[in-house]
């Protein structure tokens, strides 16, 4: 098991952000504020899929108050992502924002920080510090090199954070950003090191979804074995959905997300099968795809090591030629045909 990094909690609208509560997945709308049945359309669609914080942007007047009407129709706590006005933070908080996620390098005025600060404490509204190095490296006048931008970011979190404590305001979840792994990785460690603040993890510009999955992978991953990181945000450039699925599969091989699906193993094959394991592994997936139990089923393509690898799973398919052998916690229950497997598999499933 994983020990996670000692936090305070901090919570945000009915969900609690802390190393105490569970690690919680968010993801962000892509379609217009503005267009308020297609936001909510896409936030009811992120909570299907694992989400229970959805961010949404509000860098203009009509979108604050389309965000206060989205509020009104949804059940998860929304989070408003303020770009460079203040004004806009403080209408996202009086619409009925959960979270507001602030830029330090869009946001740099001290009287404008403090009426944010008290906006948020009088609706119990909680606030991202939300350090992001491709605007932070644009507070000099001369490039930042690339050696000093993580201690760059770590200062200006100091420095935000130290006013909303003189302000004895500490509803704050922080994170700091890049499109570098590496630095995602040493900036977040420096984070954990300082404070004790609920952490949020994610890449920017990590690419289409097929692309941001690695990435994204190694960079919270990472960080989450560590025992850094309190809620995440895949960022990938596509649907939504992809970023909660991706961030699912991340947390689950950590054993840091409880699954209500099955679980698909399948061996890598090698010169032993002597059927079409892939082929086979396809057609299991297309009979289970409905069933919401978190159970594990493993497709392995021989008898030498097939038993020995499957024997964490709930139900295992040992395959040999022309036939299956069908495994159950372990232990041979039965062989058929190789056209009965897929049948005998679901009988199997229908007893348990």
């Amino acid at each position: 098991m994983i020990k996670r990094r000692k936090t305070r909690v901090v919570k945000v609208g009915s969900v609690k952000i802390g190393s105490s509560a569970p690690v919680v997945i968010q993801s962000m709308t892509k379609v217009p504020t503005v267009d308020v049945a297609r936001c909510v359309r896409q936030i009811k669609q992120l909570v299907r899929a694992g989400c229970r914080l959805v961010r949404v942007a509000v860098p203009r007047r009509a979108d604050t108050t389309a965000f206060a009407k989205i509020v009104r129709k949804v059940d998860v706590p929304l989070i408003a992502d303020v770009h460079f006005s203040p004004d806009r933070a403080v209408e996202a908080i009086e619409a009925g924002a959960a979270k507001v996620r602030l830029n330090p390098g869009n946001i740099k005025n001290r009287k404008d920080i403090i009426r944010i600060i008290d906006a948020a404490r009088m609706h119990k509204t909680a606030i991202r510090i939300g350090v992001n190095e491709a605007s932070i490296r644009d507070l000099k006048k001369e490039p930042v090199p690339l050696r000093k931008r993580t201690a760059l970011m770590l200062r200006e979190m100091k420095r935000y954070v130290r006013l909303f404590e003189s302000r004895d305001f500490t509803s704050l979840v922080l994170s700091a950003k890049s499109s570098e792994v590496v630095r995602t990785i040493e900036i977040n460690r420096g984070i954990a090191d300082t404070f004790d603040y609920p952490i949020h993890l994610g890449l920017t510009h990590a690419g289409l979804p097929e692309d941001a999955r690695m990435p994204s992978a190694i960079a919270m991953g990472t960080l989450l074995a560590e025992g850094i990181g309190d809620t995440i945000r895949v960022s990938a450039a596509g649907n939504p959905v992809e970023e909660a699925e991706i961030a699912k599969q991340i947390l689950t091989a950590l054993g840091l997300y409880e699954r209500s699906s099955v679980e698909l193993i399948v061996c890598p094959t090698c010169a032993r099968t002597g059927i079409d394991v892939i082929k086979l592994a396809r057609r299991v997936e297309k009979a289970v795809r409905r069933i919401d139990k978190p159970l594990r089923i493993a497709v392995m393509g021989c008898v030498v090591n097939g038993p020995g690898e499957a024997a964490d799973a709930d139900l295992a398919i040992c395959a040999a030629k022309n036939k299956g052998y069908i495994y159950r916690h372990g232990r041979k229950i039965s062989v058929v045909p190789e056209n009965e497997i897929i049948p005998a598999m679901l009988k199997e499933l229908q007893k348990m």
